[in-house]
């Protein structure tokens, strides 16, 4: 079996930055601030602020007045391959993680954005597959495998699927993150959350989900 890599970094794109990323596995960006453009040979669009792209070996990556956007690659190299081109474009890498799944099986790779209220808590879960976050406002604490994190603004976290979490946000403001995961396939358009104790399945839950990609492998 070969292993999968998962890397994050935090991309800042000073205007007219263009960037050509490399021929990894996957490559998948959401856009924090600014506006970016992405054409390649199967697409072209616009990219507002609170959107995402799967980039791949052909995609140009544009910004006429200036970004930031949090990039993840998903390679079979602990280093992602290496951009075809970059100019402008100033990189920050957050995470790297190894991941024990397989290529060769159905994979999905999900971008999607987690926000809550202040004072909002995810119940102690686990998830389908493993994948990588970002925070982009407020504050939370992970509590996992008997450790407790605090995390900022554009800090990451890896959360490897099977070992439970808890999380608390903020208690005075909203917070949010943004994050990949690399999922089943046969999970298109479903939930990757389990709930661990009986009891937290029917409580209402604060936090709500934004998917902008949910694309096969």
């Amino acid at each position: 079996m070969t292993a999968l890599h998962l890397s994050a970094s935090i991309e800042a794109f000073a205007p007219g930055g263009r960037l050509e990323p490399g021929t990894s596995f996957a490559t998948a960006l959401y856009v924090i601030d600014g506006s970016l453009r992405a054409d390649g040979t199967a697409m072209s669009a616009a990219l507002a602020e609170n959107s995402a792209v799967l980039a791949d070996g052909a995609t140009r990556l544009t910004s006429r007045d200036g970004a930031t956007a949090v990039r993840w690659d998903l390679s079979e190299r602990h280093e992602p391959s290496p951009d075809r081109a970059r100019e402008a474009v100033a990189a920050r890498p957050l995470l790297s993680a190894t991941l024990d799944l397989d290529p060769r099986t159905g994979l999905l790779l999900r971008c999607d954005r987690v926000a809550f209220p202040p004072g909002g808590v995810a119940y102690l879960h686990t998830h389908r597959g493993p994948g990588i976050r970002v925070l982009l406002s407020g504050s939370i604490r992970i509590e996992t495998a008997g450790t407790s994190h605090d995390y900022g603004p554009l800090e990451a976290w890896y959360e490897s699927g099977p070992e439970p979490v808890f999380a608390a946000a903020s208690p005075t403001e909203p917070t949010a993150f943004v994050r990949v995961m690399i999922l089943p396939a046969s999970l298109s358009g479903q939930s990757s959350i389990r709930y661990v104790r009986e009891e937290d399945r029917n409580k209402p839950k604060p936090q709500r989900y934004q998917i902008y990609l949910d694309r096969p492998l």
